[in-house]
């Protein structure tokens, strides 16, 4: 299988095609060899229109999904951003392709082991990851100019919007165990809260402190 024609294939009917304009962000989405963030198994289904597993009850999001949380942070490239549940690492490798610094949180050990592996391989050295309850942020490091949440959470951790910095943005999907609705938080130059209700999406569940109950660390 030639990866590099399936990847520019799913660049030009999952990404272009559905209205992503971000010049940077496709070019990104152009390198980054999404195949690579999944078990080796599954390597041809990676530039596929849907999400897939990644073990441990995980799923490394579809294209489309990372594209359109990506492009709603409007990342210009010197930003420092934080990113709750690491997965894959495939989310972060796409922004470490367009911030200055990635900060990423997941809970799950072998996961961040996998993500770390394949984030050097491609030299992306410019990702901190730790083990850690994402719902409560990283404070030592905060506050971020954007914030992605990249599971879905029963509300927005209050812990996040305080690791904001002013004017910027956070991406977060909140609902139900099954279904939620994307939100775009933005922090205002006078500390004003602005929630934006994008589109219905699928994540798992964000667990924590903050989130959903679940297996301890």
């Amino acid at each position: 299988m030639n990866f590099d024609i399936s990847r520019k294939r799913m660049v030009e009917s999952q990404i272009i095609a559905r209205g992503i304009k971000d010049r940077r962000l496709i070019e990104a989405m152009l390198k980054v060899p999404r195949h690579i963030f999944v078990e080796e198994a599954m390597a041809t289904q990676a530039y596929n229109d849907n999400p897939l597993p990644i073990g441990e009850k995980q799923t490394i999001s579809q294209p489309y999904m990372v594209a359109l949380m990506t492009e709603l942070l409007e990342l210009k490239g010197t930003e420092k951003v934080l990113e709750i549940g690491t997965g894959s690492g495939y989310q972060a490798a796409i922004l470490a392709s367009l911030a200055d610094r990635v900060y990423t949180i997941e809970r799950i050990r072998s996961l961040v082991l996998r993500a770390r592996k394949a984030l050097d391989i491609l030299g992306l050295f410019n990702v901190n990851i730790k083990i850690a309850d994402g719902t409560v942020g990283w404070k030592e490091d905060a506050p971020f100019d954007a914030i992605i949440v990249t599971a879905g959470s029963p509300d927005i951790p209050l812990e996040l919007i305080d690791q904001l910095a002013v004017g910027g943005r956070m991406v977060i999907p909140v609902g139900g165990q099954i279904e939620q609705t994307l939100l775009r938080i933005t922090k205002e130059k006078d500390g004003a809260i602005v929630r934006e209700e994008l589109t219905g999406c699928r994540f798992v569940k964000l667990i924590g402190k903050y989130g959903w109950e679940g297996e301890n660390l």
